[in-house]
């Protein structure tokens, strides 16, 4: 097996740091510094993380989450848990941020040699606002610190290619946010950068066989993260040179990081994609594709013969079979919505994937393990070429009597070239949120959500405290 040399770029240890830089674009940032575009598309981002997060309550992992935090987080703490109940704020970060992660149907930003999912960092901004009593207006800012330090990070250094799990980014972005709503100094949130940039999760997390840590890796972040703010905000100093010091992270991925932090500015929701469908987000595309064959062409699943798919690069790596392992052998939610086999397969024959077609039960049947065998998913050069800008798929079904169907797409409803309106978001939190907030509800919290500049964080956790959040009946 070759051996993969990492050079090691020379240390820096005098100076400015990377995490200085990032501390100062932290302070610096104004609610004034987004744009009424940009503020709606973070405004989508939320409720979208909210949809997800109230879809995901009762779900197995969840409540073992759960009766951490409240036997941890301590009874009567200051934040509220979405579904009812309290606990203190590093608690409630670590479980509401498990509810928006878990079903895997939230916002990404994508680049080339990686990704990331940017509503990874609301829950915990969202404790911090209600735990520091902020205005909405005080939240977005720092939740949009947030996002914009982590599509910063994962579109300048491929972390994914070196082995580093697409959170690694997270670590930095929510020391900067979880500061910024706190309201720690530079010099604090420097600190603050400096201890959980030095929380470094692995891409294991995500490669074959994927277990559920893979939905909860990032509530652990949010724990530790904002733990480490916390330690920061009472003088705790961490590593000045976290980044680009002796052993730092520059010098583990043997690429140097050297990002201007004083010419970033508050725009990465200009890239922002959200999620259609329930799958990881490389396979969006290929899903769309399917769908629209499938509405085109009167296609019995029991005729097909072969189904092809052409992709970009990082989606078979990802979901086809590439580097990340095999997507044959497909039994649970996790194998199911990283595999691009079973979701072709499912979607040719349920018009759709929902959080219903990744069920248990539904993944179990022979229709859909039969048909998934016939799936083969392969690079295509010039589709690699076309990422991140265009999320390229093209889709092939061939039957037993010789007919054929090709359909190609270069998007799909959520990417950045065709982002969400509001009536698109509110149906799918009607989509997602229905059997647990009823009409009323989901309407109270949409319109918080909107006008979250004349509201306080505290208003809006009242309302996801209203939402049903018993555990699931096992069915029968």
């Amino acid at each position: 097996m070759t051996q993969i040399e990492v050079v090691k770029p020379e240390p820096v240890i005098s100076g400015p740091s990377q995490a200085d830089g990032i501390a100062r674009f932290a302070l610096r940032a104004k609610y004034d510094d987004l744009t009424a575009e940009r503020r709606e598309r973070l405004k989508v981002s939320i409720l979208d993380a909210v949809a997800c997060a109230i879809n995901a309550l009762g779900a197995p992992p969840i409540e073992a989450c759960r009766e951490l935090a409240d036997e941890l987080g301590g009874p009567g703490g200051r934040c509220t848990l979405v579904g009812g109940g309290r606990a203190n704020p590093v608690y409630a970060a670590f479980y509401n941020t498990a509810l928006i992660r878990y079903v895997d149907f939230m916002d990404s930003y994508l680049a080339r040699g990686g990704l990331c999912h940017p509503s990874d960092n609301t829950a915990a901004i969202l404790a911090a606002g209600e735990y520091a009593d902020l205005s909405g207006k005080d939240f977005l800012t720092a939740l949009a610190v947030a996002y914009q330090v982590e599509a910063q990070l994962t579109a300048s250094v491929p972390f994914m290619v070196h082995g580093f799990d697409l959170t690694t980014q997270l670590s930095y972005s929510l020391a900067a946010g979880l500061s910024k709503a706190l309201g720690l100094d530079e010099q604090n949130t420097a600190a603050a950068i400096g201890i959980c940039g030095d929380f470094i999760p692995l891409l294991v997390a995500r490669t074959t066989p994927i277990s559920q840590w893979k939905g909860l890796s990032s509530s652990q972040l949010a724990l530790g993260c904002f733990h480490g703010v916390l330690l920061a905000s009472r003088g705790v100093t961490g590593p000045r040179y976290v980044v680009e010091g002796t052993h730092g992270l520059a010098q583990a991925l043997g690429e140097q990081i050297r990002i201007d932090w004083d010419r970033v500015k508050l725009d990465a929701f200009d890239r922002l994609a959200l999620k259609s469908y329930n799958t990881a987000v490389p396979g969006q595309a290929s899903i769309h594709c399917m769908l629209e064959l499938r509405k085109a062409h009167a296609i019995d699943p029991a005729q097909v013969e072969s189904i092809e798919n052409d992709a970009f690069q990082d989606a078979y790596d990802f979901m086809g079979g590439g580097r990340f392992g095999p997507k044959t052998d497909v039994h649970t939610k996790e194998e199911g919505d990283h595999s691009l086999p079973y979701l072709l397969a499912v979607a040719l024959l349920d018009g759709n994937v929902q959080p219903a077609q990744l069920a248990p039960e539904r993944i179990a049947k022979p229709d859909v393990q039969e048909l998934l065998r016939k799936v083969k998913v392969r690079p295509d050069e010039s589709f690699t070429t076309r990422y991140p800008g265009e999320t390229p798929s093209r889709v092939t079904v061939r039957l037993m009597n010789g007919q054929s169907y090709t359909h190609e797409v270069n998007d799909y409803p959520g990417f950045a070239t065709r982002p969400f309106t509001w009536d698109e978001i509110m149906a799918k939190l009607d989509n997602l949120a229905a059997d647990r907030a009823d009409e009323a509800l989901r309407k109270e919290i949409a319109a918080a959500v909107r006008s979250l500049e004349s509201i306080r964080v505290k208003e809006l956790m009242g309302l996801l405290a209203r939402v049903d959040g018993r555990p699931r009946q096992a069915s029968s």
